[in-house]
């Protein structure tokens, strides 16, 4: 897939200059859609990804294609091959790429994730170029929107919210003893805030103890997997924080290891070795940002009364593998979800 490179500039005196890309996405055989169609419109469509996870990944993948379904059925053309780019959780490397795609006049801009989400905000207060966000977790605490019902400017999109009670219950019903739980989390993370506090409300109303451990990198969220153990945890919990999501691959075998279950806010976690990850299907997240999409270019919908997306998170996805290695039987929590996956490790979705 064709992607451009943007330009070298300078990231901190210290630093040095930095490449920064947009994308280098495989494309899978793939032709890039430039072939504008015979007689319909040209849109330009800015893709933001915050930083490769499971997750992410998989909301583009699933945006892209129904981008093309969607193109192929209104007679029009969605560009964005030329205009995906990746951050790699890097706020200045965002925002310099937020500009190029302003500059290369895109129609409109899909930011993956809460920190994408804002940086494109904050750019487009004064053009007003439409913001359709994917998988922002509390969009109206974050501040994108005045309501999810009624967001009230230029920026909507789709939210993976997560019901933190529901992945709890699971928790306790796996273990109806537990006595003390880890939360794992980036604190600088805001899809991670509600959560944490609802976690521990949670908690306290049970009276079970917790132990929170944050980080900010890799390896910060393996010290702090560490520091779980040795507090003899019995439990893990984390939401849908993408810098936990980015260590998973690196933790689970420390916290199988230690016979700690770690549930998470989703899918994508359980993919990479999790016990349990519970919430939406980023493959359904994305191509409902899709359609938020072609509503507003095609249909001329106004995104200022364009409801925010909220996505059913009924579904618990759980590792095989891991339940096998950490000798626990899953088959008792099924009742308890709308839906239930069973999924054995790998890095990516196929």
């Amino acid at each position: 897939m064709k992607k451009r490179l943007f330009s070298m500039f300078m990231v901190s005196l210290m630093a040095g200059a930095m490449m920064i890309g947009c994308g280098d996405k495989t494309t899978d055989g793939k032709d890039a859609k430039t072939e504008v169609a015979s007689d319909g419109q040209t849109y330009k469509v800015g893709i933001i990804q915050y930083v490769d996870d499971a997750s992410l990944n998989q909301i583009v993948d699933s945006l892209e294609k129904q981008l093309d379904v969607l193109a192929e059925e209104k007679g029009v053309t969605f560009e964005y091959e030329d205009y995906y780019c990746n951050g790699q959780a890097d706020s200045t490397t965002i925002n310099q790429m937020v500009s190029e795609l302003i500059n290369d006049e895109v129609d409109i801009l899909v930011p993956i994730a809460t920190p994408t989400a804002m940086i494109c905000q904050s750019a487009t207060e004064d053009n007003q170029i439409p913001v359709v966000f994917a998988a922002v977790s509390d969009p109206e605490g974050a501040g994108l929107v005045a309501s999810n019902d009624a967001p009230g400017s230029n920026v909507t999109g789709t939210s993976d919210a997560l019901n933190t009670e529901a992945v709890l219950d699971l928790m306790i019903e796996q273990d109806r003893d537990l006595s003390k739980v880890g939360l794992l989390y980036d604190k600088s993370q805001d899809a991670s805030a509600a959560p944490i506090a609802a976690a521990k409300e949670y908690l306290d109303a049970k009276g079970i103890d917790y132990v929170e451990k944050t980080g900010t990198t890799n390896d910060e969220v393996m010290l702090a997997a560490d520091a779980l153990i040795a507090a003899d945890v019995e439990a893990v919990f984390t939401p849908t924080d993408n810098t936990i999501m980015t260590a998973e691959l690196g933790i689970y075998e420390k916290f199988i290891e230690a016979g700690i279950p770690h549930y998470c806010g989703a899918d994508s976690f359980a993919l990479n070795g999790a016990y349990l990850g519970y919430g939406v299907n980023y493959a359904t997240l994305g191509t409902e940002t899709a359609n938020m999409v072609a509503e507003i270019l095609v249909d001329g919908k106004d995104p200022a009364t364009l409801p925010v997306k909220v996505l059913d998170n009924g579904t618990a996805t759980v590792n095989t593998d891991t339940a096998e290695a950490l000798g626990l039987d899953y088959e008792k929590l099924r009742d308890l979800c709308d839906g239930f996956v069973e999924i054995q490790t790998a890095e990516e979705f196929e």
